[in-house]
């Protein structure tokens, strides 16, 4: 809204003209987020509490958790609120990506509300079933899939294209449809599963957001595309904004949710971040960067898979408990330990996914 109204307002003064720069923009979407997390933080907290007959804490995770059963839930609520305002005020709305990845952002944040509401509110506390849950995710990332499939972002809309190679792209053809599926729905239950520890998801929600912030921008310049030998994405570079918004909304959260958390994001912050961090991916046409930068999520979404293989296969659990957070904690790991040593691995994945762009 205000990016339109600036770029008015040039007409009258020439100093105006810098609100027309996407890197400009980007850091007052991350500065804005910041602040409303911080305006908005305290009271949303406090209305949480207020409003909340105390957090559900499943039976089966380690002891130390039913210490937390008296911090509120839905804090991704406040996370909501930063990125859709910052995003609505520093970016171009005719863009149409930006409205793809708001309208998918707002989605898997909708599910995610009901979900939390069911497990405070609903009789049973066990919030929406497995199928439920999966059902609605599939519907909406194939509605998503197939609009970029048959209105693709750009010429190479159907391609994945491979780091570490020059040029190298594989046209998915019709895969690409269960491809975005995939890549949709396994962020965002990734970020899902990750989320389990104080500040645990969040801190590598920011890292990987700030990635991908400087990912979607060189996709979307020309010159920087061609230097670096990626593909030029002309509609990706707008949501750099959004992706600000994901980095100051994430630092603002984590000022409230870090050891000892004062909220938690539940599902309706972790299924919307994690939809939002694979959909820039997908637009960008950095897919594959995104099991290295999210790589984190990765390695927690195959500690899960791995246990329940062993257990049925083979009767054995491999961890002692999953996702893999939960198995250090069981070792006796301290929570801010495991916490800060996750990010420290995340921080690294990052910049190893950063510099791909060289080795080509």
């Amino acid at each position: 809204m205000l990016y339109k109204l600036f770029m008015h307002l040039r007409t009258v003064d020439p100093g105006f003209d810098v609100f027309r720069y996407i890197t400009f923009r980007t850091v007052l979407s991350v500065l804005t987020a910041l602040g409303i997390s911080f305006i908005l933080g305290p009271w949303v907290i406090g209305r949480l509490k207020t409003a909340q007959p105390g957090n559900y804490v499943r039976e089966y995770l380690p002891e130390g958790h039913v210490l937390k059963a008296d911090v509120p839930t839905m804090g991704g609520l406040l996370i909501l609120l930063a990125i859709f305002f910052s995003t609505l005020l520093w970016a171009d709305l005719s863009n149409r990506m930006v409205w793809v990845v708001l309208i998918t952002f707002a989605g898997f944040g909708g599910l995610g509300l009901v979900d939390d509401m069911m497990k405070l509110y609903g009789k049973k506390r066990k919030g929406l079933s497995i199928r439920s849950k999966f059902s609605l995710q599939l519907l909406m990332a194939l509605i998503v899939a197939l609009y970029l499939y048959f209105y693709p972002s750009s010429k190479w809309g159907h391609h994945l294209q491979l780091p570490f190679f020059k040029e190298a792209l594989v046209n998915l053809g019709w895969f690409y449809i269960p491809f975005v599926v995939l890549v949709i729905i396994g962020t965002s239950n990734g970020v899902n599963l990750t989320d389990g520890l104080d500040g645990l998801a969040i801190g590598p929600i920011m890292f990987a957001s700030s990635a991908f912030a400087l990912l979607i921008y060189l996709s979307g310049h020309a010159r920087f595309a061609e230097y670096l030998q990626i593909v030029f994405v002309p509609e990706a570079g707008e949501l750099a904004t959004f992706a600000g918004a994901m980095v100051g909304a994430s630092l603002g959260f984590l000022w409230f949710n870090t050891y000892p958390a004062q909220v938690f994001m539940g599902d309706i912050g972790s299924l919307s971040l994690g939809a939002a961090l694979g959909l820039l991916a997908v637009v960008s046409k950095h897919e594959a960067l995104l099991v290295l930068a999210g790589g984190l999520f990765v390695l927690e979404t195959l500690s899960v898979i791995i246990q329940i293989i062993s257990f049925r296969l083979f009767g054995k659990r491999v961890f002692l408990m999953a996702p893999l957070h939960h198995h250090f904690e069981k070792k006796g790991w301290p929570e801010p330990q495991i916490i800060v040593r996750f990010w420290i691995i995340s921080i690294i994945l990052v910049l190893v996914s950063l510099s791909t762009l060289k080795v080509r």
